[in-house]
């Protein structure tokens, strides 16, 4: 997992600094930023996979119900932009996303250590 959020990194970083058209919005929440609103907010995402890369790498447990939850951030968020925004792909496609990325957050969830 702490592999994952560093190819995360090394995905999203220079997308959101090099493309225009992706550097120029930012969804949080289901809905879009736009401009320099979504150039301000990507260190935010940035952030949050880094904390993920060294969560996991230094195996804390509070990591699994955290990812779990933002998996879930992250269904939740497709599915509304899907149906809610001109950019989205209708209510059916997001909830077949959100459904897709549920499907992380069950699995984070059950592998979180008994120790919680």
């Amino acid at each position: 997992m702490a592999g994952f959020c560093v190819a995360t990194l090394l995905f999203t970083v220079p997308r959101d600094l090099f493309v225009p058209h992706v550097r120029d919005v930012e969804v949080w929440a289901g809905f879009e930023l736009r401009g320099l609103w979504a150039r301000l907010t990507a260190p935010l995402h940035w952030a949050l996979f880094a904390a993920g890369a060294w969560a996991f790498w230094r195996e804390r447990p509070w990591v699994f119900p955290a990812a779990s939850f933002y998996a879930l951030y992250i269904a939740a968020s497709h599915l509304l932009w899907s149906g809610l925004s001109s950019d989205g792909y209708g209510w059916g496609a997001g909830v077949a996303m959100a459904a897709l990325f549920s499907l992380p957050a069950w699995l984070l969830w059950r592998a979180r250590p008994d120790s919680i």
